[in-house]
C-alpha cells in the first residue's frame, strides 16, 4: 500500500474519475477548486496504490490548526482488502500533530440510504475516529463530524472553510 502525491497526468485522471463516481453531486466541489487549493499549498491530494494498481484517493484541506479529510474513496474493485483502514491509520499518524477531522452524512432514521451511511460511520469508528457531537448543514447536506486527535468546536470547524475558501462560501456551513 502506497500513498503519494500524483506524479503524472494518468494519476490525476484516475483521481478525477474516482472523485466524480464516488460522491453525490451535492457534496462535490468543482475539481478546479480542489486543484487551486492544492496548488496554493492548502490541500493535499493523495494517490493511493496497492500492488502497483490505483486503489483510491484522499483529499485534505489543511488549516493552521486541523486537517479536514475532505474526500476519501477506495476504488470499488479494491474494497475488502483492508486498504481503507490501512490508509486511514497512516493518515492519522501523518497528521497526528494537528489532528484529523472528517464529515460524514448524518445517520438520521429518515436518511434515504441509512444502511450505507451507518456502515460508513462504523468503518470510521472502528478505525479510531470518534464522534465530536457536532452536527452541521454543509451546503444543505446534513453531516456529522468525527475526529482523531483533535479538539474542534463548530466555530473552529467553520473557520477551516473561511480560511481556505473565504467568508462567502463559509456562510454555507451552518450548525444543525
Amino acid at each position: 500500500m502506497k500513498a503519494h502525491k500524483p506524479q503524472n497526468l494518468l494519476q490525476w485522471i484516475q483521481i478525477y474519475i474516482l472523485y466524480h463516481k464516488s460522491f453525490p453531486k451535492c457534496e462535490k466541489k468543482p475539481f478546479s477548486r480542489i486543484l487551486s487549493t492544492y496548488r496554493k499549498g492548502n490541500a493535499d491530494v493523495w494517490y493511493l496504490s496497492y500492488k502497483g494498481y490505483f486503489a483510491g484517493l484522499a483529499i485534505t484541506i489543511n488549516s493552521k490548526d486541523t486537517i479536514l479529510l475532505d474526500y476519501y474513496a477506495i476504488s470499488p474493485r479494491m474494497r475488502g482488502h483492508g486498504i481503507g483502514s490501512r490508509v486511514l491509520r497512516s493518515m492519522q499518524k501523518h497528521y497526528a500533530p494537528k489532528g484529523l477531522l472528517i464529515e460524514i452524512e448524518s445517520c438520521t432514521p429518515d436518511a434515504p440510504n441509512r444502511k450505507e451511511r451507518t456502515r460508513r460511520k462504523e468503518f470510521y469508528l472502528c478505525n479510531r475516529m470518534v464522534p465530536l457531537n457536532i452536527d452541521v448543514l454543509l451546503f444543505g447536506v446534513e453531516m456529522e463530524l468525527l475526529g482523531y486527535n483533535c479538539q474542534v468546536d463548530f466555530s473552529k470547524y467553520r473557520a477551516i472553510y473561511a480560511e481556505n475558501y473565504g467568508e462567502l462560501l463559509a456562510k454555507n456551513v451552518k450548525k444543525r
